[in-house]
């Protein structure tokens, strides 16, 4: 973990207004999630921090690829990210209770850790069904792999033959 510690950003000594950041989200940086699904990526994380004096409004820009796993052929492809996202950060001493939406910092608070939210937005922003064609260049799924399973589906299907044992319980109808 401690290379994400890249991805903390010491607000205590920022003026008021906006900061800009930028980061280069890559496999090291994926590799730091455990379980995470995405295994390879080239992403630019454009940060725009607004420091206001009871808050910190924080605007994403990331855009890239994303290595994923078509769920068809079974092929690698490149999956497009384009990602727009805000997120609220408020100053209070009070506890707010769990809303995702605004994250609270309190007086001990010094630095923001965003690495966590640029990981959500990116496995959110991951399509359900992976499949080569999603990527937009016309790239369709590997032919020949699709004829390899089609062939073994047709050869997995048997013809229903039941059970002899059943046959008693089909006559109490």
């Amino acid at each position: 973990m401690k290379s994400l510690k890249t991805y903390s950003i010491p607000f205590t000594g920022l003026k008021l207004g906006k900061h800009y950041f930028e980061y280069e989200i890559n496999d090291a940086f994926f590799a730091e999630f455990e379980y995470s699904l995405v295994k390879k990526a080239n992403l630019v994380c454009k940060l725009e921090l607004d420091k206001q004096e009871t808050m910190l409004i924080l605007n994403f820009d990331i855009t890239g690829t994303v290595t994923a796993t078509c769920d068809r052929c079974l092929s690698e492809y490149q999956q497009p990210v384009n990602i727009h996202e805000q997120q609220i950060a408020r100053f209070t001493e009070e506890e707010m209770g769990e809303d995702d939406e605004i994250i609270t910092l309190g007086k001990n608070d010094h630095e923001i850790d965003i690495a966590g939210l640029i990981y959500e937005y990116v496995n959110v922003a991951l399509p359900f069904i992976a499949n080569c064609s999603n990527q937009g260049d016309g790239k369709q799924c590997d032919e020949e792999m699709l004829a390899n399973l089609n062939k073994l589906a047709a050869n997995d299907e048997q013809t229903e033959s039941t059970d002899p044992r059943w046959e008693a319980l089909k006559k109490l109808k």
